[in-house]
């Protein structure tokens, strides 16, 4: 069995649709946040490996989960993260969270309905979220925000991948049921242009998942951190730019990523709303939920 780094994507944390432990994170917490990036994004390629069979997958998975609970030190993505969260006296809690995501990737590819997939999210996304919060010491009051933020994240992910993932892995997130009501199907995600049925589809969803996302505007308030709040902010800004380019483009045949300007700008936006809201003391007022 090669070592589970051998079989890593390339993807870094520089490639993400958010930032990850970027200069608005205090020095002291980016090395462990970067050792469970790395941790998490190993497990994660493993999953999403295109030649690797089910069976391979879930034995590396296990094989990352021995070692992160100290059974093992020959995958050095485990031992760095255990050796770092025993630094913190932090438990590996939101990494086996993140395990039991990856292995549903690998045996789950379709999801029925909306509280399906957010059930998926609990697991694959909400506990990242979770980690950095614990990483700065945060109430676990801050955890509702930051569940549905990363899950409206999680789910513009979905959206913008949703050709890529059937293509690639025949794994599709979008509900069963939001396609059926669309008249849509499936095999629709395999062409190079979406169908005026799946749009519909796409579309509605991304209006489903912009209420989520309102639901969490209250969250860079509820942080005691200062940069973390920033962080926060740049985050929300960037995933509210994502969906309304999901609101009003085809995934399939469009460009539904932020390029490196809007990526700068999102930033910068993030960042002052921030500065300013926290220096007048002015708290956010999240939307009503309107039914997830």
């Amino acid at each position: 069995m090669p070592a589970v780094s051998e079989l890593r994507s390339g993807k870094t944390h520089r490639d993400e649709n958010f930032p990850v432990a970027s200069f608005l994170i205090h020095p002291r917490h980016r090395a462990l946040i970067l050792a469970f990036y790395n941790f998490v994004r190993t497990a994660d390629d493993i999953a999403d490996h295109s030649t690797l069979a089910a069976s391979d997958k879930l034995a590396y998975l296990d094989l990352l989960e021995a070692e992160l609970l100290g059974k093992g030190d020959s995958q050095k993505e485990a031992v760095a993260l255990r050796l770092a969260l025993a630094d913190r006296g932090m438990p590996p809690r939101h990494a086996l969270d993140l395990l039991a995501a990856f292995r549903m990737d690998v045996t789950k590819l379709r999801y029925e309905n909306w509280d399906d997939l957010i059930h998926y999210c609990r697991y694959s996304a909400m506990p990242v979220g979770r980690f950095v919060l614990d990483v700065h010491g945060e109430s676990t009051a801050t955890w509702p925000a930051n569940d549905a933020v990363c899950a409206a994240l999680q789910i513009n992910n979905h959206l913008q991948d949703c050709g890529k993932d059937y293509r690639d892995l025949n794994r599709v997130y979008l509900p069963r049921d939001a396609l059926e009501a669309s008249g849509a199907s499936v095999e629709m995600l395999g062409s190079q242009k979406a169908s005026p049925q799946l749009l519909q589809c796409l579309h509605g969803l991304a209006v489903r998942n912009e209420r989520l996302l309102d639901e969490s505007k209250s969250f860079s308030a509820e942080v005691k951190d200062f940069r973390l709040g920033l962080e926060i902010s740049v985050i929300h800004a960037f995933a509210e730019k994502i969906v309304r380019l999901l609101k009003a483009r085809d995934p399939l045949s469009e460009r539904v990523h932020l390029s490196p300007l809007e990526l700068l700008f999102g930033s910068l936006s993030g960042m002052a709303g921030e500065t300013a809201r926290r220096a007048v003391g002015r708290r956010p007022v999240s939307k009503p939920a309107a039914g997830r």
